[in-house]
C-alpha cells in the first residue's frame, strides 16, 4: 500500500471514530449508554479541562455533535436551544484518559497469556480510558478485529492504536513473541504489519542494535512510532537510534550495570538503581539526553507498585471481576513476589517514582499505562484510576496527574488537536466524577459517566458487564 493510499485510509479511519452516533451502536452497546443525545450541557460542574490549568469551578461544557463547542462560566452560557441538560454540581469533569501502555491479554498461568476480547475494552471504558495503545501484542489479529469491532460500534471500548507483536530477539519468554535475529527480518516485519493497520511498534528484552535500527528505521518511513521495554539495549542507545519512547520509567534501563555487553541482556539482579544519587551527573546527563532526543517515558506505576509491601490493594471489583478459578492463584502470586522482594521492593518502587519525577520536573514528555499482566491483579479500568492516583503519589498536583493521562498521551499520539483536552473543538470524550479528586483521589474511584464522542455510557454498568470473566474471555 503506497503512501497517498494510507494517508486517505487514516483520514477515513478517524472520520469514522468522530462522526460515530448512538445509532451507529449495536443494541449491547446501547444498552450501556445513559446519555444518547450528543447536543447536551453539562452545568455547575468543577472542570479540570487536562492542560495543567488550575481547576475551574461551577463551569458548564456544551457539546453539539459529539464535539465541545463551548467551555465557559455557568451563568455565561448562551446556548438556550440546546435542551437536554445534566446538572453536575458536587462532581468534577476530567478528559477521557489516553493511556499508552494497555494489553488485551492476561496471564492465565504456565507461560498463557489468554487474549481477552469481550471483558477488557468494557473494562477500559469504564474506567475512563477513551483511546488507548496496546502496549505489545501477542494476538495482533484479534487486536485489530476489536479495534474494527469498536470503532463500528458492535463493541463498548475506546479508541485503539494497535501495537504490533513483539520486536523480540532470541530469549523470548513466550512463544507467541517473533524471533527477529537480522535487519533485514525487522524491516518485513515493519512492513508486513503496517500493511495490515498497526499503528505502534515494541521493542523488548533481547532484540540486538542492529535489528532494532532498521525496525525504527523501517516504521519512521512510514511516519509509525517504536517504543521498547529493553534490557539489551540501553536507553542512551535506543534513544541514539531515534526510539520514540521506552517503557516503565526506569525501571529496565540497564545504563547503570557494571560491565555490560554490547547486545547482552544483563542476567541476574543488579541493585545499583538504588545507589545512584539522583543530584548526580550518572541520572542527570541521561534525562537531559532522553530529553534532547524527544524520547517519551511510559510511567506504569499500577504494575511496578505490586512488587512492594503494604501497598493498598486493588478494589473488590478488581477481584471478582476475574475468573474464580484464577482469583486464588493470582493472590498467590502476588504473595509470593511481595515476600520475595520485601522491605528491598518499597525502596525500589519509591525510587522508581522519584526518577519518573525527575523526568517529568526536568521537562520530558511523561506518558502513562497500566500493564495488566504482573501477578494477575492489574485490571483494566480498575488500574487506569490507580494510575492516576499514584502520580499524585509520587508528587503531582491533581492537574498535572491527569495531564500526564489525558493530554501527555493525546500529544505522543499526535491527536492533541482532536482529544485529550477539555476545549472549544475537541472531541467529548470526557468523565464525570462524583466529588472532588483534589481533595480525595479516592473519586478517581467514583466515575459516573464516561463521555466518548459524546455519547455517555454508565461506567458501573461497564464494570459489573464482565463480571468473572477475566482471564478466559
Amino acid at each position: 500500500m503506497n503512501t497517498l493510499k494510507l494517508i486517505i485510509l487514516n483520514i477515513l479511519l478517524v472520520s469514522v471514530a468522530i462522526s460515530q452516533s448512538f445509532e451507529d451502536l449495536s443494541p449491547k452497546v446501547k444498552s450501556f449508554v445513559n446519555i444518547s443525545d450528543t447536543n447536551f450541557i453539562i452545568k455547575n460542574v468543577r472542570l479540570i479541562d487536562g492542560t495543567g490549568s488550575p481547576i475551574k469551578e461551577n463551569m458548564s461544557v456544551v457539546v453539539q455533535g459529539g464535539r465541545i463547542v463551548l467551555v465557559d462560566k455557568a451563568n455565561d452560557i448562551k446556548h438556550q436551544s440546546i435542551t437536554k441538560v445534566i446538572d453536575a454540581k458536587g462532581h468534577t469533569l476530567i478528559p477521557g484518559l489516553v493511556m499508552l501502555h494497555e494489553h488485551m491479554f492476561y496471564p492465565s498461568g504456565e507461560g498463557r497469556y489468554n487474549t481477552n476480547q469481550v471483558s477488557f475494552p468494557p473494562l477500559y471504558l469504564a474506567g475512563g480510558a477513551t483511546t488507548i495503545r496496546t502496549g505489545g501484542s501477542v494476538d495482533t489479529y484479534t487486536d485489530l478485529a476489536i479495534k474494527r469491532e469498536i470503532r463500528e460500534g458492535n463493541i463498548a471500548g475506546p479508541d485503539m492504536d494497535v501495537t504490533a507483536p513483539y520486536l523480540e530477539g532470541p530469549g523470548a519468554f513466550l512463544y507467541a513473541m517473533p524471533i527477529i535475529t537480522t535487519p533485514q527480518e525487522a524491516r518485513n516485519h515493519v512492513k508486513f504489519w503496517a500493511d495490515l493497520g498497526a499503528t505502534s511498534f515494541k521493542a523488548y528484552n533481547w532484540i540486538d542494535r542492529r535489528s532494532l535500527k532498521a525496525a525504527i528505521r523501517a516504521a519512521h518511513q512510514r511516519r509509525l512510532k517504536v517504543t521498547g521495554h529493553l534490557c539489551s539495549i540501553t536507553y542512551r542507545e535506543a534513544a541514539d537510534m531515534g526510539i520514540d519512547n521506552l517503557e516503565h520509567g526506569f525501571f529496565a534501563a540497564t545504563d547503570w550495570v557494571l560491565n555490560k555487553n554490547l547486545d547482552e541482556c544483563p542476567r541476574g539482579e543488579d541493585t545499583r538503581i538504588l545507589d545512584i544519587d539522583l543530584n548526580d551527573s550518572e541520572f542527570i546527563e541521561l534525562v537531559d539526553y532522553l530529553i534532547s532526543r524527544g524520547v517519551a517515558l511510559t510511567s506504569t506505576l499500577a504494575v511496578l507498585e505490586r512488587w512492594a509491601p503494604n501497598r493498598t490493594p486493588p478494589p473488590k471489583g478488581a477481584h471478582e471481576s476475574i475468573l474464580p478459578q484464577l482469583q486464588e492463584r493470582y493472590k498467590e502470586n502476588l504473595k509470593r513476589r511481595v515476600k520475595m522482594s520485601g522491605e528491598k521492593g518499597k525502596k525500589l518502587f519509591n525510587r522508581y517514582m522519584a526518577m519518573e519525577k525527575a523526568f517529568y520536573d526536568a521537562g520530558g514528555l511523561l506518558v502513562a499505562g497500566t500493564d495488566p499482566t504482573g501477578a494477575g491483579d492489574v485490571i483494566p479500568g480498575y488500574a487506569n484510576q490507580r494510575t492516576i492516583q499514584l502520580l499524585i503519589e509520587m508528587g503531582l498536583s491533581t492537574e498535572d496527574a491527569i495531564k500526564v493521562c489525558t493530554y501527555n498521551g493525546a500529544l505522543y499520539l499526535e491527536k492533541d488537536d482532536d482529544i485529550g483536552t477539555i476545549e472549544k473543538g475537541k472531541r467529548a470524550d470526557m468523565i464525570l466524577i462524583k466529588g472532588n479528586p483534589s481533595l480525595d483521589p479516592e473519586a478517581f474511584r467514583d466515575m459516573t459517566i464516561v463521555f466518548k464522542n459524546g455519547i455517555g455510557y454508565d461506567s458501573q454498568k461497564l464494570f459489573k458487564s464482565v463480571k468473572g470473566w477475566v482471564g478466559v474471555r
